[in-house]
């Protein structure tokens, strides 16, 4: 007997995020967060890249 397929099927499970942030992977709301998270990922690299060179 396979009692994996007795009973009731189970739903299938979400978390719901919270309602001001985007889920995973979606794009970002506005063209200046994004931006400005650009920017700061420049400037990030840009950093370690001096930190290993110096």
């Amino acid at each position: 007997m396979d009692y994996g397929k007795s009973g009731n099927p189970k739903a299938a499970r979400d978390r719901q995020a919270a309602p001001g942030q985007p889920r995973k992977g979606a794009p970002l709301a506005d063209a200046t967060v994004a931006a400005k998270k650009a920017h700061l990922l420049a400037r990030m690299k840009a950093a370690a890249k001096a930190k290993a060179k110096g």
